[in-house]
């Protein structure tokens, strides 16, 4: 069983490769490659490989994670729903992972001057993870993301 899990990480990151070929910094993450293989290993398995799941279930993220950007409270939320907050990641890598993420997963609706999540900020983040009220949390972002408020 060790074996198959080293064989299958050893694969995950040859897989991962071909992404970071020339992106050193890819918009602060360090290491798009490992981040690739922490969203293979902590996310995919409901955000699916392409960010394209279900929403009946789990919420897509292709094309709508870097709406909660644009929103007041929305970036405090990317950091503290559940499966981000109690990841068991440290917090350089789980920052370097939602990064990796919104970049990949929608870049076209990143807002102007996007500063990219630090692992301080995660950290103060996730010791107030959403619960019960998550799913609230998120209807009350999506409906102002629909409707912003007249300026």
């Amino acid at each position: 069983m060790r074996g198959q899990l080293r064989t299958a990480i050893f694969a995950a990151l040859a897989c991962a490769a071909p992404l970071a070929a020339g992106q050193a910094d890819w918009n602060g993450v360090s290491h798009p490659a490992r981040a690739r293989v922490d969203y293979m290993l902590k996310c995919q398995g409901c955000h699916q490989p392409g960010g394209d799941s279900k929403p009946a279930n789990t919420p897509p993220l292709a094309g709508e994670v870097a709406k909660f950007l644009s929103v007041p409270g929305g970036r405090e939320f990317l950091g503290r729903v559940p499966g981000v907050a109690m990841t068991d990641l440290d917090d350089v890598r789980l920052a370097e992972l939602l990064n990796w993420t919104i970049y990949r997963f929608d870049p076209g609706h990143l807002p102007a001057g996007f500063q990219p999540y630090t692992a301080q900020e995660i950290g103060a983040l996730r010791r107030q993870p959403l619960r019960l009220d998550r799913v609230q949390t998120r209807d009350r972002l999506i409906a102002q993301m629909e409707h912003p408020p007249a300026k």
